[in-house]
């Protein structure tokens, strides 16, 4: 079997054309999509037509769960400069009830996993661990996590491959006999946040991810792939619906610092 792995596209739309393009030239069996879809200021809807369209198995990520509350009868004012308020604002009806319907996790095969962040919550990193301090002698204030923080988080789940997203940064870790896979962001390559403590996530570079694996004899082979697409016109895209942040983020995969 051979599989690409996409996740937290975030509406980026040229990015997941250039993705998926790019993996119709690999061959591959199936594509499975990890949540966090349509949140940010660039083509929620137009994203939403696009993967209803090609009908991937598909699970929702925390914003994917935060749009859909935003959008629940009594919910207080959306904010259209937030992520979640902009993408909320932009979608129909058939395009927020494709996300409602989606599970939080699921099994592909028996042997094979699909979650957003944890398979206990779509809010926890897995791979990463947020720490004090950030901005002392120039940290992120984020590291790898521990292989015990790894083996603590995967709970009891005894699948041999285990597909997560959430943080946007590519990683592969084995974890006893489980082979724990994030892809990447195809939409986001930085990002900062405040919980549980500040902190920035940043690849480094604007390029899409996303990764391809393909069973071998000795276990599952692994391809963490960067694609190039028009980063430029997106940042711009950002710059115009008042989001500078998002801007730097598109054209460097880093946070601006103040």
């Amino acid at each position: 079997m051979k599989l690409a792995v996409i996740s937290d596209i975030h509406g980026n739309l040229l990015a997941l054309e250039a993705v998926l393009a790019d993996i119709a030239r690999q061959g591959v069996d199936q594509t499975v999509n990890l949540g966090d879809i349509l949140s940010g200021p660039l083509q929620p809807a137009a994203t939403a037509d696009l993967l209803m369209a090609r009908d991937f198995p598909t699970i929702r990520g925390n914003h994917d769960r935060q749009l859909l509350a935003l959008l629940a009868p009594g919910a207080s004012a959306m904010d259209p400069l937030s992520s979640d308020g902009f993408a909320a604002a932009q979608v129909n009806a058939a395009q927020a009830g494709w996300l409602r319907a989606l599970p939080a996790g699921r099994a592909l095969e028996p042997d094979i996993r699909l979650c957003h962040g944890t398979p206990g919550t779509d809010l926890q990193y897995w791979l990463e661990t947020v720490v004090p301090g950030f901005g002392d002698m120039g940290s992120a204030g984020i590291r790898p996590a521990t292989p015990e923080e790894v083996r603590e988080r995967l709970g009891d789940e005894r699948h041999g491959l285990v597909l997560c997203g959430h943080t946007h940064v590519p990683r592969v870790v084995q974890c006893g006999g489980s082979l724990v896979v994030n892809p990447g962001s195809v939409g986001l390559q930085a990002y900062g946040d405040a919980r549980p403590h500040s902190h920035v996530v940043e690849t480094g570079a604007p390029h899409a991810r996303y990764a391809l694996l393909e069973q071998a004899p000795g276990g599952w082979q692994v391809q963490l792939r960067a694609v190039p697409y028009a980063h430029e016109a997106q940042a711009e895209v950002a710059r115009r619906h008042g989001r500078p942040d998002w801007a730097h983020a598109l054209l460097t995969g880093r946070m601006p610092r103040a």
